[in-house]
């Protein structure tokens, strides 16, 4: 397990827990009473440092490095039915962005979304999450099948930004974002975008238009990064902290912004520590979103979702 700064007092009374759970498996040494005196109290201190998070802590734990990725939701949410789908049918198959057609229960869906690495070597595979404006292309190939069997599209983002290299701007990555959000607008099935960790500038939006947009808890969704921000406003990444909490970029204020339609709550000690628990919480909601668009008919949903889209950065 991996421990970010701020949670070194975790971890102290997370070795102790593993050192008590070992004695009292090394020798007859009742140790219950010790190991329960060890579990309220980080049971205590976990509520005491997640309960008053930063949104520069909020970030870090966006990114950590236990949290599950998009296949992890895909594969816990589908079970065995995900069948993962390859390229654009114009240059190349991206890996950073993964799409297929998944069951959850008895209703069929196409997820598509960014999937970054569990190490460096996969990490490197996957571009460290930052798609190519092939991996936009095959994302819209995606959408249009569902579209065509009227499959509902679900997108989990979780993305440092689309790749800035030289290469994907030849290929047009700009245009491969523009048209990702133009045509999202006009699906005609339902559209749900999930942000599961790092919604970043329109890497984020490029699969980000739905009729349903949610953050989970500890995620954050922004036009640029804090540490982009403080270089640019401050020529320094040591202001990183000030540049988070003034991009207002938690689920808290973008739901109260209006830019984003529900949050899902995480587990107390986050997603990564419990993951069984925030699968199962994505899944239901899902089905919660589904259950209501599905009553919508699709010109009216698409009215709807333009409105929305519309309304955002208008000021009274």
């Amino acid at each position: 397990m991996n421990y970010l700064e701020f949670e070194e007092p975790i971890k102290e009374l997370d070795l102790q827990l593993l050192e008590c759970n070992k004695l009292g498996e090394a020798t007859d040494v009742d140790v219950s009473e010790t190991r329960k005196k060890i579990e309220l109290k980080l049971n205590k201190k976990i509520k005491e440092i997640y309960g008053k998070l930063t949104p520069w802590q909020k970030v870090q734990i966006s990114r950590h490095p236990d949290r599950p990725y998009t296949l992890d939701y895909i594969k816990n949410i589908t079970g065995n039915t995900f069948l993962e789908l390859h390229g654009d049918r114009n240059f190349k198959d991206d890996k950073a962005m993964i799409g297929g057609l998944g069951r959850v229960d008895n209703q069929s869906f196409m997820f598509i979304g960014q999937q970054k690495g569990q190490n460096t070597k996969d990490r490197q595979y996957r571009n460290f999450g930052m798609a190519n404006p092939e991996g936009y292309r095959k994302a819209l190939r995606l959408m249009k099948m569902a579209q065509k069997f009227n499959i509902p599209v679900v997108t989990l983002i979780d993305t440092p930004g689309a790749y800035p290299g030289l290469e994907a701007e030849e290929r047009g990555q700009g245009e491969a974002i523009a048209r990702n959000i133009y045509e999202m607008m006009k699906l005609k099935v339902p559209v749900i975008c999930i942000i599961i960790g790092e919604g970043a500038s329109g890497g984020a939006l490029g699969i980000g238009v739905g009729d349903k947009v949610v953050m989970l808890e500890n995620t954050w969704y922004s036009v640029i990064s804090p540490e982009s921000c403080s270089s640019i406003l401050w020529r320094s990444w040591e202001y990183k902290e000030q540049a988070a909490d003034a991009l207002k970029l938690t689920s808290k204020d973008m739901s109260s912004n209006k830019l984003v339609d529900d949050v899902i709550k995480e587990p107390i000690d986050g997603a990564h520590r419990s993951p069984k628990l925030i699968f199962d919480r994505v899944k239901k909601q899902i089905k919660k979103y589904i259950q209501e668009l599905e009553e919508i008919p699709a010109e009216k949903r698409i009215e709807q979702r333009i409105e929305k889209f519309d309304k955002m950065g208008v000021w009274k």
